[in-house]
């Protein structure tokens, strides 16, 4: 380890991210055409420091002096004077420098012009902002949910990257103001990569073909066994049918949401209940958070299995309620009361602000009981 890194790393001082793809490659293959400029230009500014050497008697540093001031068409005034060989030779050398200099200009435009130059900037640019991100979903598959998906990540401050591989994809995410977004095969292992998946917290398809879906699934959970990931991703897709709801899920799909079922459910409780219609809208879907809901496992070695409901006081310690308990089976037990027992793999669902509600999961994982309660082991 150098010098540097070591005091770095005294210091504290972070290593700045870089993408997992480099683009370098495919920047200096768009920047080839520029190396004729350059090249022309010290040729003929050595050309013409020649030149007013053998027709003037100019020194090289005159020389060069003269030929970038004629070649520029600066001309603020001759060195020394110039001998009639000189001036046929300045004549020669304004209009042979008119020509590489039209030539070059010409030989930029039509690089620029393609855009394909611009695109690798503005997406190397794009990587390495992504390359920072972390604890992130990737979202495939641009459409009408994917925008709305999108705003509301936004309002909650939930970082993302949206992956398509269609035509305008660039255009489409800039009128949609997606912070981040990458044009590429969204199963393909060059999206994966671009997207920084290796430190995402999960991975969203929202794609209306089944096929993508399944593609994206089983491409994650490879991608999963590759990198040899800790934590598995938590992947998240959309079904058209309970059949491809149940396939989604033995694939590896962590949840699956079917977009016509939930919609009919939504309309079901506005009709029995109009005055609810906003309610989910006002306190759980909003920027500023007053509320949240969140299902939490309990440890195996955690110090509340096997007690009951009313000797843990989550509302007591941290204000958050328990609105439900699903056993080890799957067997939901709403609204419990006090003397509800929790066992071992229970998951507990939690009600209370997003602070509350992670500190009552810090105090769930403990294996010792709470200074504050006064339990008798």
């Amino acid at each position: 380890m150098s010098f540097f890194k070591k005091l770095g790393k005294l210091l504290g001082w972070a290593e700045s991210a870089k993408p997992e793809v480099d683009l370098d490659t495919e920047l200096y293959e768009q920047l080839r055409p520029f190396r004729f400029p350059l090249i022309a230009v010290v040729v003929m500014m050595l050309f013409g420091a020649i030149g007013y050497m053998i027709t003037s008697d100019f020194s090289l540093i005159d020389g060069i002096y003269q030929a970038g001031m004629t070649f520029t068409t600066l001309g603020y005034t001759e060195v020394s004077d110039i001998s009639v060989a000189g001036r046929f030779f300045t004549i020669f050398y304004v209009l042979l420098g008119f020509v590489v200099f039209t030539f070059s200009i010409g030989l930029i435009i039509e690089v620029l012009k393609k855009g394909e130059l611009t695109r690798l900037i503005k997406e190397k640019n794009m990587l390495y902002k992504i390359a920072r991100l972390k604890n992130h979903y990737v979202i495939c598959y641009h459409n009408e949910f994917t925008q709305e998906l999108a705003k509301q990540f936004k309002q909650t401050y939930t970082p993302f990257v949206v992956v398509s591989d269609l035509p305008d994809f660039e255009k489409i995410a800039e009128a949609n103001k997606y912070p981040f977004y990458v044009k590429c095969p969204p199963h393909s292992d060059l999206a994966f990569l671009k997207t920084h998946l290796s430190s995402a917290k999960g991975i969203i398809s929202l794609s209306q073909n089944s096929a993508d879906n399944i593609a994206i699934i089983v491409s994650a959970r490879l991608y999963e066994k590759d990198i040899k990931r800790i934590s598995p991703y938590s992947i998240i897709t959309i079904a058209n049918s309970e059949l491809d709801s149940e396939r989604f899920k033995k694939l590896g799909a962590n949840t699956v949401v079917l977009a016509t079922k939930l919609a009919a459910q939504r309309l079901s409780v506005v009709s029995v209940r109009p005055d609810m219609e906003n309610l989910l809208e006002q306190y759980l879907y909003t920027r500023d958070q007053s509320i949240d809901i969140e299902e939490v496992k309990v440890p195996d070695e955690s110090w509340v299995r096997f007690r009951r409901l009313k000797d843990v006081s989550f509302r007591q310690i941290a204000n958050v309620s328990v609105i439900g308990i699903k056993d080890v089976n799957n067997h939901f037990l709403p609204m419990p009361k006090g003397d509800a027992m929790i066992g071992t793999g229970a998951k507990l669902l939690l009600i209370g602000t997003p602070e509350d509600i992670k500190e009552v999961k810090k105090i769930i994982k403990n294996k010792q009981i709470p200074d504050i309660l006064n339990i008798k082991v």
